[in-house]
């Protein structure tokens, strides 16, 4: 059996940005019985020269819809970042996972050997689109989906590995 460029895409970004807003909610649930200001929260970071929370859930969003969206052959969407609040931010993984199914299996499946082409620091990267996703792609997501959930448990917000992962798909 093969896996598809669209099931080790798509839904794996849905999965990851499901259980970033379940790990969020439990921030917010956190804040609000330890009376914290949830704004100090999301403003949290792990290391001086590193993104606060929102910056984190932010950026894990654009990198679920913009491979996506360079898989599919299709210009990527924009969302401004203007997210304030746990609700903001719930409210942009939403949108993110509707732009996400609206994408064309059979697209994203014809883009192992896709171009794909990217500016990085002033310098334009080509990959093909297997190595793409495999190697930039899904590695991005996570680093920025781990850092969001690590902010979070630092914060002393009761997590666990369970959260992170989430409800398998069987």
């Amino acid at each position: 059996m093969t896996l598809s460029m669209y099931e080790a895409s798509v839904p794996v970004f849905v999965h990851g940005l499901d259980n970033l807003a379940a790990v969020l909610r439990k921030g917010a649930a956190h804040a609000q019985a330890q009376n914290l200001d949830p704004a100090s929260l999301l403003q949290m970071r792990l290391a001086p020269d590193m993104h606060p929370l929102i910056k984190q859930v932010q950026i894990a969003a654009d990198l679920a819809k913009g491979p996506a969206a360079r898989l599919a052959g299709v210009e990527r969407p924009s969302f401004d970042d203007i997210e304030a609040s746990f609700e903001d931010l719930y409210a942009r993984i939403e949108k993110t996972i509707a732009y996400l199914q609206t994408l064309d299996l059979a697209e994203i499946n014809a883009s192992e050997e896709r171009v794909v082409e990217l500016n990085l620091q002033g310098h334009e990267v080509k990959f093909r689109g297997q190595p793409y996703l495999l190697y930039f792609a899904l590695p991005n997501f996570y680093f920025h989906l781990t850092t969001a959930y690590a902010i979070l448990r630092h914060a002393g917000v009761p997590l666990g590995k369970r959260d992170y992962v989430g409800a398998l798909k069987m």
